[in-house]
């Protein structure tokens, strides 16, 4: 069965104290949501456009008004949880991966090896560590949780020195990784 592809109808830049973020969404809610100097960012915007249909318009979204309220709430620690809906685009494997990041509270972490076997497939770390590197909606899709199985940090396309500023925003803790 062909999948209904997505058409995004809003986008926004947001400013963060990580710095610009790009926000896109369709009319079932934010479907991209990085940072505008992530690693491989360009290529990230050409795998959207290839899954997505482009129909932008200049009126106000209500999916990115809501995720400019709760990323700025986020960052002030007023909030925990992000309720503003989601349209993950990718595959139905990236999506299973991307769903099971959504299960992984505020302010812990897992490792690449835990995520993989919490979704039963414990030989599939590679798979689970590309489709975490695929996620489109940074933040909100915490692929930042996961970290190495030795508890270092790695792979966050954002760069590591974001990925350190949110598990230590989440843990309430200064330099939780050195």
């Amino acid at each position: 069965m062909a999948q209904e592809q997505t058409t995004i109808t809003a986008s926004d830049t947001i400013d963060t104290p990580l710095g610009n973020m790009i926000a896109y969404a369709s009319e079932k809610g934010i479907c991209f949501l990085e940072f505008n100097n992530r690693k491989n960012f360009e290529k990230q915007v050409l795998n959207l456009g290839k899954m997505a249909v482009s129909d932008i318009r200049e009126e106000k979204n209500p999916h990115i008004e809501l995720l400019k309220k709760e990323l700025s709430r986020y960052f002030e620690k007023g909030i925990k949880e992000f309720t503003v809906s989601i349209d993950m685009i990718g595959t139905d494997f990236q999506k299973k991966v991307w769903t099971q990041l959504l299960q992984i509270p505020y302010g812990k972490t897992v490792s690449y090896l835990e995520q993989a076997k919490a979704m039963g497939i414990p030989l599939g770390v590679r798979a689970v560590a590309n489709a975490n590197g695929a996620n489109k909606i940074a933040i909100i899709i915490p692929c930042h949780r996961v970290i190495g199985t030795n508890k270092t940090l790695t792979g966050y396309a954002g760069g590591l020195e974001k990925k350190r500023y949110l598990l230590d925003l989440e843990s309430g803790e200064k330099r939780l990784f050195d």
